[in-house]
């Protein structure tokens, strides 16, 4: 076949030459599960420290433990992955069930509506997430302006909505429904870690198989390539910022189920714990790379590594300041093993 039947111009070079032979072994191929020697370690040196840290009991509480947060770092993982960051997800995660609860329920100080039953109340808290991201998606995608700013501003003044709404009081009384997904089982396991390891698993499924996940990996490794070759990079973003929010709802409904409250401080701080679980986890903060096992693995070694310094009776205030080492310890070896600078 001539060079022109093949598209190229006389004597031009094929784009792309066919490598015979096997693939050398990389260590990148595994970043995915670069975190899972460390979580093992974390617990052989649990074991040590009490025989009762590796117990069904304690794993099944620690799995429990992260199940809200843990979908936090999900939604934050898809954020990064398109290349932008969500800091208003930790007051989303407090603001969705604070409004349902409120609306459903009240309290004795703050009053209910009345057309909102008690049934209605995750539906609503998911309704607020979907509000949340399509606000987020009207400032980022629609007017162009800064993620990082638009979501800093979000966080304020979604935590500023709930401290109004609420009048500043603990919201206590939460419907069966909610209830239900902090604190029932399923099948013998807890119902929020089921719903996690689902929704991680089908998120792992469509990033990796699907070519919705490809088009996201696309957008956030260069959006104008991803344009370029017919992807709706807006409407991908967009997307995925309702997406997250709408996860956060969810772990905010597990976490108040779990703790029968919504505190109008619920999810401060989490922003925090929620990239570094992403960092360590290998997803990159300049976007197009990333995994959610990763990121599932970065939360999992962090709650681990709280519940092993609280069995080793380690003092309150020097937590901090080891968990922080030990997540740039966590950092480097994932920089040496992946052979790819973090963004």
């Amino acid at each position: 076949m001539t060079d022109l039947a093949k598209g190229r111009a006389p004597g031009q070079a094929p784009a792309f030459v066919p490598v015979e032979g096997p693939r050398p072994f990389r260590w990148s191929s595994l970043r995915d599960l670069l975190l899972l020697p460390a979580v093992i370690a974390v617990l052989v040196v649990g074991y040590f420290v009490d025989h009762k840290f590796l117990s069904g009991a304690n794993l099944i509480n620690i799995l429990t433990t992260m199940s809200a947060i843990s979908l936090i770092v999900l939604a934050q993982a898809f954020v990064l992955i398109v290349g932008k960051m969500d800091l208003s997800l930790e007051s989303t995660f407090g603001l969705a069930p604070g409004i349902a609860i409120w609306a459903c329920m009240g309290t004795a100080d703050v009053g209910a509506f009345g057309w909102a039953s008690e049934w209605m109340a995750i539906p609503v808290a998911l309704l607020v997430g979907v509000a949340v991201g399509l606000i987020n998606g009207l400032l980022i995608v629609k007017f162009g302006l800064n993620g990082f700013i638009v979501t800093l501003a979000m966080l304020t003044a979604l935590r500023g909505l709930l401290t109004f709404l609420t009048g500043g009081q603990t919201l206590r009384k939460v419907p069966d429904a909610v209830t239900y997904l902090g604190g029932s089982d399923f099948l013998g396991m807890p119902v929020n870690v089921v719903i996690v390891v689902v929704l991680f698993a089908v998120s792992f499924f469509v990033l990796t198989y699907t070519r919705l996940g490809r088009a996201l990996y696309a957008v956030g490794g260069n959006v104008a390539a991803a344009r370029a070759a017919g992807i709706r990079a807006d409407r991908i973003v967009w997307g995925v910022l309702i997406l997250a929010s709408v996860l956060a709802a969810l772990g905010g409904l597990i976490y108040t189920g779990q703790f029968a409250s919504v505190q109008v401080s619920q999810g401060d701080g989490y922003i925090f714990q929620v990239f570094a679980a992403c960092v360590i986890g290998g997803v990159s903060l300049s976007g197009g790379r990333g995994s959610v096992i990763g990121a599932f693995l970065g939360i999992l070694l962090l709650i681990l590594i709280q519940k092993l310094l609280s069995y080793a009776e380690v003092p309150a205030d020097s937590i901090k300041f080891i968990s922080g080492a030990l997540i740039l310890l966590a950092l480097i070896i994932t920089r040496l093993a992946g052979g790819k600078r973090q963004e």
